[in-house]
């Protein structure tokens, strides 16, 4: 309310008209016989009224700074605006930091994540690039670094130094101010050209402060004279797979280094395995409801030991694709053996035999995935516990069933086994599963487990395993939030309590390169690591553990890492979905309703029901929903979740949208096939144009069609 009523005063009081270059220069002769009087009166006025000019973002500083010029000379005029405008602008930055920062961050928080994390490390290089090019006015820099993470001390300094080689020009050009017609006359072609120099010297700048950083970053380590190879990738996981086909398809010389299997987790031991193993799941429920759909006598009987060599069968099938055979035609060299860093260009390798040799590469990519974490929980070790990494290895069924854990992956094992015929019981510590996820999600997912016979006791904590219980089984102690313990006992346990990234046992702690609290490598905007030339993606680094975003990533850290001394890419996390597959499946992208609340994110929410699509009610599938959240008065897509059968397949229609800015209008103008579940997305986006429609407007059209009735 000050600021707004200081602001109204000096409207009203005609302070526009004051600080104009005419009426300044028509009281020039006035300014400078009170300054010869009250030299000092006249300088410290001077310096709060600029001061209350800036921190106030009135117009008039740059002819005030003129003034200055022409009252106290270049040396006194450039003291005292380069400290007054350094203090008011700090006034306007602090001002719109209290007034307006924690509602723009909490409005636009995701938004802006890249640009805080970059004022962040950054800020001071950005700011005084902007300082030194005024083709930004600077009282809208003031007012948008307010809005950032920038701490005051930083803007203070940087702004004091970055706007002084300004300050001079304009103080000295006010020297002149009886000759100057208007602020034009002062942008000179020399005074324009000394501008852009100081523009470029920045870009200049930081190129010499990378070269020194990396020197400094690479001092103590020999760098060779010459590269054996362009590019050597660690892992051969989603991640390295795609850095080597990216690096051979550009004709790099590239090596590919795997420990174990080609193809990684994915192929061996995650998704492909898992769906191979749902589909069969999925079918002997839909063999046991067969009545629903008219077959009468239909039964089948589940062999485990099949189902599960039909998994491996699956593996295989699949497995030429991220063969060595394929790879080397492309044109990678693919190495069996540990990899080791030695040194910011060399790895070493050991082979099964034990023998050892070093390559030296220019660039080096690392893809060494990651595993599944065993929580540290009394007892567990005698357990022999069970991850999605050795589950595979079962071929007898287990009657007892306990799942740890309840995400994604233990929400699709929980439910398969439950389906092959195992009693399964899953434990999970928060209030209900898939807790990112909107509650309604959870709840339509938890009630089709307990369709499907899994036991789901939300809200419990395991406290400890007992291997000799009293009646010889196996049991888990629980608590529930409530403080009570409940005994669950089982035959086989299975964990999948989350995954936990490859960071050590190849070097890395001999080179430095840390970690983050999420125990994924550091690395920058650009997937580098501390070392330019050392990257990392897929789930080494994050932040995203999904085969995709693997990929996604791969494709940043290869291209960067054979090109990045012309051109670096910075990755685009902006867009990412998932899915979880259960039945039914459970598809995201962007934000969900209750991130959007949580965040203070305005939205709307327009959903449809699966129960009313015609292609879902004809495949007896007719559950689930399309729900998605858009800016209020706006087709602007923020976030879309669908539940249903081929959920997964459904959501690609809202990535694309929302990648390339497509909005629910275009969704709806869009022919879909019928009858396809893909209509759900075109009826969603109808259900959101009807809800624009407002009650005066219909009745308006009721009145004209019975005008045109006659």
């Amino acid at each position: 309310v000050a600021m707004l009523a200081a602001i109204a005063a000096f409207v009203a009081l005609g302070g526009r008209s004051l600080l104009t270059l005419e009426a300044l220069k028509a009281q020039q002769a006035t300014l400078a016989t009170w300054h010869a009087t009250r030299p000092v009166g006249v300088a410290a006025s001077f310096f709060a009224v600029y001061v209350a000019v800036t921190g106030l973002s009135l117009p008039g500083a740059a002819v005030m700074t003129l003034v200055a010029g022409a009252l106290f000379g270049v040396v006194q005029g450039t003291l005292i605006v380069s400290f007054a405008s350094t203090a008011g602008a700090t006034l306007a930055f602090l001002a719109s930091r209290f007034l307006l920062r924690d509602t723009v961050q909490k409005r636009f928080g995701d938004r802006l994540r890249t640009l805080n994390a970059g004022i962040e490390k950054e800020g001071a290089f950005y700011l005084f690039t902007l300082r030194l090019v005024p083709a930004v006015p600077f009282f809208v820099i003031n007012l948008a670094m307010g809005l950032t993470p920038m701490r005051a001390a930083t803007f203070w300094w940087v702004s004091q130094l970055g706007m002084l080689a300004g300050t001079v020009a304009y103080v000295n050009a006010g020297t002149q101010l009886a000759r100057i017609d208007s602020l034009r006359g002062i942008v000179s072609p020399t005074l324009l050209g000394s501008f852009v120099a100081l523009g470029v010297l920045p870009l200049v700048a930081r190129r010499v402060v990378d070269a020194w950083r990396a020197r400094q970053v690479y001092r103590g380590w020999n760098k060779p004279a010459r590269f054996d190879r362009n590019l050597i990738v660690i892992g051969a996981g989603s991640a390295g797979l795609v850095s080597a086909y990216i690096a051979a398809a550009v004709k790099a010389k590239v090596t590919l280094i795997e420990r174990h299997r080609m193809g990684g987790d994915c192929l061996n031991t995650g998704c492909v395995p898992s769906k191979a193993l749902i589909r069969t799941a999925k079918l002997a429920t839909q063999i046991r409801h067969a009545q629903h759909y008219g077959l009468a006598d239909a039964s089948a009987r589940v062999d485990f030991a099949q189902a599960m060599e039909r998994v491996q069968r699956v593996i295989a099938d699949i497995a030429p694709h991220d063969s060595v055979e394929r790879y080397t035609r492309l044109g990678v060299e693919c190495l069996q053996g540990d990899a080791t860093l030695v040194s910011p260009w060399a790895v070493q390798v050991r082979g099964a035999d034990g023998g050892t040799r070093t390559l030296t590469a220019r660039s080096i990519v690392i893809a060494a995935g990651g595993r599944p974490t065993i929580p540290p929980i009394p007892g567990i070790d005698a357990m022999a516990p069970l991850t999605s990494d050795t589950v595979w290895t079962l071929r007898e069924q287990p009657a007892r069933l306990l799942v740890l854990g309840g995400g994604p992956i233990g929400c699709e094992l929980a439910q398969t086994f439950a389906r092959l015929g195992s009693h399964v019981t899953q434990v999970e510590a928060a209030p209900r599963l898939l807790v990112r996820e909107d509650p309604e999600v959870s709840s339509l997912v938890e009630r089709r487990f307990a369709d499907n016979g899994v036991v789901v006791c939300t809200g419990h904590k395991a406290v400890r395993f007992e291997a000799d219980a009293p009646d010889g089984a196996r049991v888990l102690v629980a608590q529930a939030a409530d403080g009570a313990e409940i005994r669950i006992a089982f035959d086989v346990l299975l964990c999948a309590t989350g995954r936990t990234a490859n960071t050590t046992g190849y070097g890395l702690e001999a080179l430095g390169i840390g970690t983050t609290p999420q125990r994924t490598l550091e690395v920058d905007g650009f997937m580098a690591t501390k070392y330019p030339n050392i990257y990392a993606c897929g789930d080494v680094a994050g932040p995203y553990q999904f085969t995709h975003t693997a990929a996604h990533t791969a494709w940043y850290a290869a291209v960067n890492a054979l090109f990045g001394r012309f051109k670096r890419f910075r990755a685009d996390f902006r867009v990412i979905p998932w899915c979880t597959f259960t039945d039914p499946e459970v598809a995201r992208v962007g934000l969900s309703e209750t991130e959007a609340v949580a965040q203070g994110v305005p939205h709307a929410v327009t959903r449809y029901g699966l129960d009313d699509l015609d292609r879902a009610i004809a495949d007896g599938e007719a559950e689930g929903f399309v729900k998605v959240l858009t800016t209020p008065g706006s087709d602007r897509i923020l976030g879309a979740t669908i539940v249903g059968t081929h959920a997964g397949d459904m959501l690609a229609e809202f990535v694309l949208a929302m990648r390339h800015g497509l909005g629910m209008n275009q969704l709806l103008g869009t022919i879909h096939l019928y009858p396809s579940f893909m209509e759900g997305n075109k009826f969603a986006a109808g259900e959101w144009k009807r809800a624009q429609v407002k009650p005066w407007q219909t009745t308006w059209l009721a009145r004209y069609h019975a005008w045109m009735r006659g």
